[in-house]
């Protein structure tokens, strides 16, 4: 794989959903965000929140490094993310969350090694920096502990299924080559995009690196938006349907 040419174009797209208390702090870092031969263009999928996120993020219509995509309804946070990949131009693709999750000093170190031609699809772990347990919620520690249990129970189906190791294949941070979805399609309009994202990058011959980057999770009470007893009904379906059915 060849090095990208200088400067190349990172598409980051963001999808925003009731999330009043940090979309704004986030854009604005984001905008702010400078990388040494990278251009940042931010598409931002906005799925007519009830909160007050819509009238937070018009504030950035005009933005010359901003694309606004208005949804009529919420469809979920796979049908947001499938609206940005549509229309994004960049050479290279990453999916960022508005509420402040990660980190964006993470995004050089998770660039570097498809920037130079080395690798064309990167996650980045939350492992990596907070041993086993991902998930702290110092108010809810019963929801905490069900989650981190339920990571490393699928992560364990992802890798016996595909015949990988990976410790993160949920992570937010897919960071990959905008030819890598080339012949791809993408159905799953929730949570579970994250695996069919996944699986089908993998089963396609992209093996990913992954690359430890700093994570806070919010609890329920804090606004995650993960639904316990429905949303790994989903992730099971998904993985069936994305392992073993037409790329």
């Amino acid at each position: 794989m060849k090095p990208l040419p200088v400067p190349c174009t990172l598409s980051v797209i963001v999808p925003v959903f009731n999330e009043r208390a940090t979309a704004g702090k986030a854009l604005d870092a984001l905008l702010a965000k400078e990388i040494p031969g990278v251009h940042i263009e931010v598409l931002v999928v906005e799925s007519n929140s009830t909160d007050g996120s819509r009238e937070i993020v018009l504030v950035y219509r005009g933005h010359p490094r901003v694309k606004l995509i208005l949804e009529d309804q919420p469809q979920g946070k796979g049908h947001a993310v499938r609206a940005g990949l549509a229309q994004a131009t960049g050479d290279i693709l990453l999916i960022q969350d508005a509420d402040l999750e990660y980190d964006l000093d993470d995004y050089e170190e998770l660039l570097a090694p498809i920037v130079s031609g080395r690798q064309t699809f990167v996650l980045g772990s939350r492992h990596g920096r907070g041993g086993w347990a991902i998930r702290q919620f110092s108010d809810q520690p019963v929801q905490a502990f069900v989650l981190n249990t339920a990571h490393w129970t699928f992560t364990l189906l992802i890798n016996l299924s595909l015949g990988i190791w990976l410790k993160d294949p949920f992570t937010m941070y897919k960071v990959f080559r905008r030819e890598c979805l080339d012949g791809l399609t993408f159905t799953c309009n929730r949570f579970d995009f994250d695996w069919e994202l996944l699986i089908k990058l993998i089963r396609k011959g992209y093996r990913p690196i992954e690359i430890p980057v700093t994570y806070r999770s919010r609890s329920f009470k804090e606004g995650k938006k993960i639904r316990i007893l429905r949303d790994p009904l989903g992730w099971i379906r998904a993985w069936a349907v994305a392992r073993f059915g037409p790329l």
